[in-house]
């Protein structure tokens, strides 16, 4: 164990640090080395001298590669912060010159908003932050406030979740519902009605598809239950990205965020309806941690995320709840 009062900051070779960051993010030493431009022997003799500074493993070997201890896992938001801090006063002396190379921000969403947004989300920051990196990382209601609050992301973007005093959100926009079947199959003529809908009867009778966290209970269950109908789920899935391949060459069909449901349909042969029955709208709300506004990087990218949410047609365009 490391005697913290021999600990002299002048005797530590920083580079340590960043040596921290890319094994955690990365969760392997081969990738960590390639990252940082060094041999993966080097990478694993300073995680030796890491080991030791801090008198705790901080990476254990899995199947999947380096797993972190609880300590690397405290360590690394106050890691980050002081490197990026780092980063920002280097961007002070090197200007428009270096962009935001080096630095990397992350978003936290679930897939329906990063397949309907995320090229924008991409292409738009590319020209506003030059050089910065953004990840994706997935979230939903249940965890979104604790993920921003344990700094394993920068911004979120959720349907409520944001409780917290600590954390700032606003909403940017009012999310609709769509169903979403096989293309390829034909509809009988009795299971439309007047408004090109689904009839309810049609609805009730085919199998449902079920996105969730949770994977028993969704949004179209809340709606139906009330009025003593049921439906019948045929299986569940987390992500959105799935329903494709799930849906096609079955009769069963998924009730899903509109904006979801428009941008699996524009790329597979899905067929993008109205359900039969009324769902609640619900707001789609931008989160961050206050505090973390004092990073110019992260307030630049809070402005273009939220003027992106903004613009979007939300009506003819997910949250993370079931639906």
């Amino acid at each position: 164990m490391t005697d913290i009062d021999s600990v002299n900051i002048e005797a530590i070779d920083l580079n340590l640090l960043k040596v921290l960051e890319a094994l955690h993010e990365e969760g392997s030493a081969s990738r960590a080395a390639v990252r940082l431009g060094l041999t993966q022997s080097a990478v694993s003799a300073a995680l030796g001298r890491l080991r030791r500074l801090y008198g705790d493993h901080l990476f254990v070997r899995t199947g999947r590669g380096l797993s972190p201890t609880l300590r690397a896992n405290e360590l690394k938001p106050l890691v980050s912060e002081a490197l990026d801090k780092c980063r920002q006063s280097l961007q002070w002396v090197t200007g428009a010159r270096a962009g935001y190379a080096g630095r990397s921000l992350s978003l936290g969403l679930s897939d329906d908003f990063e397949l309907a947004l995320g090229k924008q989300f991409i292409d738009k920051l590319e020209h506003e932050m030059p050089g910065l990196r953004i990840v994706f990382r997935q979230t939903h209601s249940r965890i979104v406030g604790d993920m921003l609050m344990n700094r394993e992301v920068d911004l979120a973007i959720a349907s409520g979740g944001f409780t917290s005093a600590a954390i700032g959100s606003e909403t940017l926009g009012e999310g609709r519902y769509a169903c979403l079947l096989d293309a390829r199959q034909p509809l009988d003529a009795d299971e439309i009605d007047a408004g090109q809908r689904l009839t309810l009867e049609a609805f009730l009778k085919r199998q449902h598809l079920l996105v969730s966290s949770g994977g028993f209970v969704g949004m179209v269950d809340e709606v139906l239950i009330p009025q003593g109908l049921k439906r019948t789920v045929r299986a569940s899935t987390t992500h959105f990205s799935a329903l494709p391949y799930l849906l096609l060459d079955s009769d069963a069909l998924a009730t899903i965020p509109l904006h979801a449901a428009r941008t699996l349909a524009k790329y597979h042969p899905l067929r993008l309806i109205q359900p039969p029955v009324a769902m609640p709208a619900y707001g789609i709300n931008l989160g961050w941690r206050r505090d973390a506004l004092r990073d110019p990087a992260v307030v630049n990218m809070k402005q273009t995320i939220a003027a992106i949410l903004a613009d979007f047609d939300w009506q003819q365009g997910s949250h993370e709840r079931g639906v």
